[in-house]
């Protein structure tokens, strides 16, 4: 493995797209630290860190967490990427529905092309609603239950201050943007995934301080971590890793036969090969479109002054029985849901029978459709259970264990995942390079035993 990172300089045109990519990342990390204009950025922060402590609270949590604490700072990538992922899936959606999405989304690199246009104007029309929203939620300190008295997030709230805000946050929002695609263009790797990753490991920091000031004795707010707890949390967190790693990468392999095609002197098809169907089809998705969910009374509560919201905000809260339970009924709807609006069996098994594919002892179009769909619905029940446990891990840890969510957090939930998904696919990309220039990659390939 060491050698597969020397390597890696050795090879100028790797080495070149390695060096952007770090560079963007920086330059990113600095636009973390710019505070937004007419914040309170100190009292803000240590509202977040309350609510921190409490086990999550509003979306604007999971907004932060996306954001790497820019959201806790009030910096000019407050949003983070947020907007250009709600895009995203919304258009992901919406080419199910409208046909003349579906036709671009068949159309080749011109389509692609047209449809990430498409993401770039929904996410500013996002980052213009959500940056308005917050600058009303920061304007209002019946928002921030135990600040000092006096103290407020906006010293001076008006429209002059919700303008300035839409203006700076939808920018900031636009530019992670472009450097996302400056990194997907001329780095290593999804540009939009390795923002979001750095965001949340950019925590590790902060929760390694946390944990260290709970191992010390004499610790008022939870109680001094023992040493046993502490080496349970380590064994904890390479299991879940391991768990994660497991459920990203499996799949059942559907094997598809090609029959031969005579096209004038030449022979085509005749090979094997097979479709990855992946036991965790959906990703991440389901963890955030379950937090969206039953996040909202307690956001909706935290905007508008309603006492039946903020009745259900205080049933649902992060570590109690019900919230749990919901949370785990959701992630595994969503699971269902959103692996059935993105991969039609129907599609797939016309396109094999065009090109003269079938899967041995299934005959070709409807009943390979529903070979799939039956093969689908029933990978995906452990798939979702597996991404329920590990979703609701860290509200546990946080319960039982009394360790703080900010430490918690790691050992599973949507950043977790994130990191580990996007983790593999950037070493694999690396890898694949440096096999091409006929370097060893990270793991080398023996020969198995038993096969010559």
């Amino acid at each position: 493995m060491l050698s597969a990172f020397v390597n890696i300089f050795k090879i100028p045109d790797l080495k070149k797209k390695i060096l952007v990519t770090l560079g963007l990342i920086v330059v990113y990390r600095i636009g973390a630290y710019i505070p937004t204009p007419g914040i309170d950025s100190g009292a803000l922060s240590a509202f977040f860190e309350m609510m921190n402590t409490r086990g999550g609270g509003t979306l604007f949590n999971l907004m932060n967490m996306f954001s790497g604490g820019a959201m806790q700072r009030a910096t000019i990538f407050a949003l983070g990427i947020m907007p250009y992922i709600s895009a995203s899936i919304i258009l992901q959606l919406l080419t199910t529905v409208i046909p003349h999405l579906e036709r671009l989304s068949k159309e080749g690199e011109e389509g692609r092309k047209t449809i990430i246009q498409y993401t770039r104007y929904g996410t500013v029309l996002l980052s213009v609603i959500q940056s308005f929203f917050i600058a009303l939620w920061l304007e209002n300190p019946a928002n921030f239950p135990g600040l000092p008295e006096g103290m407020r997030i906006v010293p001076f709230p008006g429209w002059g201050f919700r303008i300035l805000s839409v203006i700076t946050l939808t920018s900031g929002t636009a530019f992670i943007m472009w450097l996302g695609e400056q990194i997907t263009e001329y780095g290593v790797g999804n540009g939009i995934s390795l923002i979001i990753t750095v965001g949340i490991i950019s925590r590790v920091p902060t929760a390694i301080f946390q944990l260290a000031a709970i191992m010390r004795p004499g610790t008022s707010q939870y109680g001094q971590i023992k040493s046993l707890t502490l080496l349970l949390l380590a064994v904890m967190m390479v299991l879940v890793i391991i768990g994660v790693i497991l459920l990203t990468q499996g799949q059942r392999k559907i094997p598809v036969q090609y029959a031969k095609r005579v096209v004038g002197r030449r022979i085509y098809g005749g090979q094997s090969t097979y479709i990855p169907l992946r036991v965790n089809q959906a990703g991440v998705i389901p963890i955030i479109f379950a937090q969206s969910v039953i996040l909202f009374p307690a956001t909706i509560a935290g905007l508008v002054p309603s006492s039946i919201f903020r009745h259900i905000a205080n049933l649902l809260v992060p570590s109690k029985l019900l919230y749990e339970v919901l949370y785990s009924l959701l992630i595994i709807f969503f699971s269902y849901f959103y692996t059935a609006i993105t991969f039609n069996p129907l599609d797939l098994s016309e396109n094999m029978k065009r090109y003269g594919g079938f899967i041995p002892g299934i005959r070709p179009g409807k009943p390979t459709a529903e070979y799939l769909d039956f093969v689908l619905t029933r990978i995906t029940f452990p798939g979702a259970i597996a991404l329920a446990v590990i979703a609701v891990l860290p509200s546990l840890i946080n319960g039982t264990l009394r360790i703080p969510y900010g430490v918690a957090s790691f050992f599973g939930g949507t950043g977790l995942l994130i990191v580990v998904g996007v983790v593999l696919d950037t070493v694999r990309q690396i890898e694949s390079q440096l096999i091409t220039h006929h370097y060893e990659g990270f793991v080398k390939k023996g020969r198995i035993r038993g096969r010559r």
